[in-house]
């Protein structure tokens, strides 16, 4: 079994995170293809969307979401940033932030001064995969144990369908 990258894996021990690390191949990491390959519905699935503003000083805010759905960016996140203008960040800006590889971005090892907001529909599931920092786990978990990091804010409409 491939384990989680090491900064996620203390982070899910340290906030006594009650999980299970599901395997999956590299080549099919990206949240539409691991679903397809390994049986599971989208909306189980969440991304993890690092967002920035892009006018002025630079902020940034870690999303999450359904994989069935699309982030709110140009209202909601952009409301909860205080920007004017917002913008998914690049696959440099989030691997220089997180640390995580692409394909495996999670909300388990993100900087503690880091805003993190989830969709409060991710608490209709039963459970929720997310990444786990590569591309060859991901972590599979109740929603509400989202609550447990200490930065998580759930909001009302973050995603549209």
């Amino acid at each position: 079994m491939n384990e989680p990258h090491p900064k996620v894996a203390e982070a899910l021990a340290a906030l006594v995170i009650t999980h299970e690390i599901i395997s999956c191949e590299s080549e099919y990491a990206d949240t539409a293809e691991f679903c397809r390959e390994d049986g599971y519905p989208l909306e189980t699935s969440a991304n993890t969307i690092i967002v920035t503003s892009t006018r002025g000083e630079k902020v940034y805010c870690a999303c999450l979401v359904q994989a069935s759905v699309r982030l709110d960016v140009n209202h909601v996140v952009k409301r909860l940033l205080g920007a004017s203008r917002v913008s998914f960040a690049s696959a440099d800006e989030t691997r220089e932030l997180t640390g995580m590889e692409i394909g495996g971005v999670t909300v388990f090892g993100l900087p503690a001064n880091l805003p993190f907001y989830a969709d409060v529909a991710l608490k209709s599931q039963p459970y929720i995969i997310v990444g786990s920092g590569n591309r060859t786990s991901k972590v599979r978990m109740s929603p509400d144990q989202l609550g447990k990091i200490p930065n998580c804010s759930f909001i009302e409409d973050l995603s549209i369908t």
